[in-house]
């Protein structure tokens, strides 16, 4: 059975946010200028206290240019599987170069991989105010 929460009301369940918490790739959806998806394997974190989920990036790369030409009303998908085990965060995103939420992007990075991500020269994070989780099987 698919299991959905809304981030606005309800508390993630204990399996669904250790399953989150592992250091997993996931796949993240974005939309692109004529309405297609783009589907990208990335590394993300999430912060269930908050319902923030963290992508970095590149300024060029095709997701975050997907989502800087969407403007605030963006929506994006990450979903994290493990065989017939999967989460999906859902929400609106933004990209941001702010050196603060940078360095919170990548501290959080760094603890979930154990290792700092790519560091090019155009890093940004993409940041998921994640309003909706559906999940199966956790």
């Amino acid at each position: 059975m698919i299991s959905e929460v809304s981030r606005a009301t309800v508390e993630l369940p204990a399996s669904t946010r250790a399953f989150l918490a592992r250091p997993d790739t996931a796949t993240l959806t974005t939309l692109r200028p004529d309405g297609t998806p783009h589907v990208a394997p990335v590394r993300f974190t999430f912060d269930p206290a908050t319902g923030l989920a963290r992508v970095t990036t590149r300024a060029r790369a095709r997701k975050a240019r997907n989502v800087a030409s969407t403007g605030a009303e963006a929506r994006v998908a990450l979903c994290q599987a493990d065989g017939f085990r999967w989460a999906t965060l859902e929400g609106r995103a933004t990209v941001t170069d702010d050196p603060e939420r940078l360095a919170e992007a990548v501290r959080r990075y760094t603890a979930r991989y154990r290792a700092a991500p790519p560091a090019p020269p155009d890093l940004v994070v993409l940041e998921i105010a994640v309003d909706r989780v559906l999940s199966l099987n956790l």
